[in-house]
Order: structure tokens, then sequence, then C-alpha cells
């Protein structure tokens, strides 16, 4: 698949290289990433920009991913634009803490396309039931680890019976 076959409300799943997406993927599955395409651009919750929206084919430059596409058919895309815009600009959540006004990527996809319920949070590895990576990324925020707190992540979002998975995205 290539980008321009994808369609607004396509949901976009990735994974990358980098020791977060990883230790993600150990916790969680093969998704460590997820953003929702409308008009060329990607809306998501990022580490270094917050909540927004960049062109696709520029985000998709900025180092190597792996891409998977999914759809809901159903979705109401105008209702759905509106509400990830709404929250264009806001803080990424750092702490993945629940109820703050701020985002992680699937906390925000999770908000502005509500068909996804919330499941204990997990940050062990194949070894530990809190990874290495978790305790130290915690340790540097100063808070503890919100191991079973409800939250998302973005392999349990891309499991939602409602989604349909459409191809790997090559570019």
């Amino acid at each position: 698949m290539e980008i321009k076959d994808i369609q607004n409300g396509d949901l976009l799943f990735m994974r990358d290289k980098s020791p977060l997406s990883q230790a993600i993927i150990k916790s969680t599955s093969q998704y460590s990433h997820v953003g929702i395409f409308f008009n060329s651009c990607i809306y998501h919750a990022t580490k270094k920009r917050g909540v927004t929206k960049q062109d696709l084919s520029a985000y998709l430059k900025e180092e190597e991913r792996e891409v998977f596409v999914y759809r809901y058919p159903q979705i109401e895309e105008k209702k759905v634009l509106e509400e990830a815009e709404k929250h264009l600009g806001k803080p990424y959540n750092h702490s993945f803490y629940p109820g703050e006004d701020a985002f992680y990527c699937s906390q925000y996809i999770a908000k502005i396309l509500p068909l996804f319920s919330t499941i204990p949070m997990k940050f062990g590895d194949e070894n530990n039931e809190v990874s290495d990576f978790w305790k130290e990324y915690y340790k540097k925020l100063g808070v503890p680890v919100p191991l079973n707190l409800e939250g998302t992540n973005p392999n349990q979002l891309s499991q939602c019976e409602k989604l349909i998975f459409v191809d790997q995205l090559f570019y």
C-alpha cells in the first residue's frame, strides 16, 4: 500500500527501533505508536510535539518506521476530525497517568474515536513485571510506575473488532 491509498480516518499503527518503542513493544506486543490520517496529515501525540498534525510524508522521513493501516468503516469523518483538531497543541502525557489534560498516542486516539475500552497498563518484559527501562523512565519522572492503572496502548487499539486491517504501508 502507498500513501496515496490511505483514506481519511484510517488509523496508522507503527513501530520503530527506538528504545521507547522497543520497551512499549516488549510490554504490550507489536505496535508502539498510533495516529489517525486526515487530508495528507497524521494527527497524533508525540513526545517532541505533544498533540500535533504533521504532513504524513514529512513525518515518515524523520526516521525509519514500519506502518500498518487499519480502517473503521463506520467512522464519522467530520465529527472525528473536529474532535482531533480540538486537542491540537495539548502537551504529551509523559507519565501515561489517566486524567491529565495531556495525551499519549493511544490515549489521544481513544479520546477522539471513542471505540476503545481501557485496560490495566503493563510495563514489563519477558523477565520482570516492570522492566529496567520503565523503572529508569519513571525514576527520571519522579513518579511511581502506573502499573495496572487503566489506560490504552496501540496494540490493544489495533485489536478492536470494529477495525479492519488494510495493509502495510510502503513508502
